[in-house]
């Protein structure tokens, strides 16, 4: 290689680091800019899912202080300034231990009321809205006719959710009072036979299959 090609060599690798260096300087903040987005955003997250944490712990002990009132007018009381927030499965368990402590107190009306809202609430996870709507059917059986029961229970029953056979016994029980026995019976038939039945539920429906002049099985 000449003198003459390696100065030119020279010259451009200068020229190349020149342009770097310009380039750093003009636009170097980028990446370091990148650096700080993301250590901070780590820090802002971390911060943001303590604060969560803190929160869930001090809802869950107000919960549970309001739960410890042997009174059970103090307790309905102390759970009912209890603010669950924008949580909505936090105020779906609220909910439920507002409606126990009103029963308990003998504010069966009230503890209906809450349970249909709960029951209503599109906001609440499905299981709560489930029970929600079993509860209220069952505490409010007196108030509430045969037909707006079953209405009521039907998307339970035919959800395939975990209070679905809770609710084809009340239904069946509905049906009793309209005077559709056997619809009653074949609906108790298919509860015992059901492979997910818990041993209670069977028992009741067995006893009241037999209560009802029936047979257990189709025969």
């Amino acid at each position: 290689m000449s003198n003459s090609d390696s100065f030119i060599n020279e010259v451009s690798e200068e020229v190349r680091r020149d342009r770097l260096y310009k380039l750093f300087r003009k636009w170097g903040w980028i990446p370091a800019l990148a650096v700080v987005l993301i250590v901070g955003g780590a820090s802002v997250n971390e911060w943001r899912k303590a604060g969560a944490r803190a929160d869930a712990q001090a809802a869950g002990d107000a919960l549970l202080s309001a739960l410890e009132n042997d009174d059970v007018t103090a307790r309905a009381s102390a759970l009912a300034e209890l603010d669950a927030g924008d949580n909505a499965a936090r105020a779906a368990v609220l909910a439920l231990s507002q409606a126990d402590a009103a029963l308990a107190s003998g504010d069966r009306a009230g503890a209906v009321s809450t349970l249909q809202s709960l029951s209503d609430n599109s906001e609440a996870p499905a299981a709560f809205r489930d029970l929600a709507t079993l509860k209220s059917v069952i505490l409010g059986a007196d108030e509430i006719s045969p037909d707006d029961r079953i209405a009521r229970l039907n998307t339970l029953s035919l959800g395939g959710g975990a209070f679905r056979l809770l609710a084809e016994e009340q239904i069946a029980l509905a049906e009793i009072e309209k005077g559709e026995t056997n619809a009653a019976l074949d609906r108790l038939r298919d509860i015992t036979l059901d492979a997910s039945v818990t041993p209670d539920l069977r028992r009741r429906a067995s006893q009241l299959i037999v209560a009802l002049g029936g047979t257990l099985t189709e025969g």
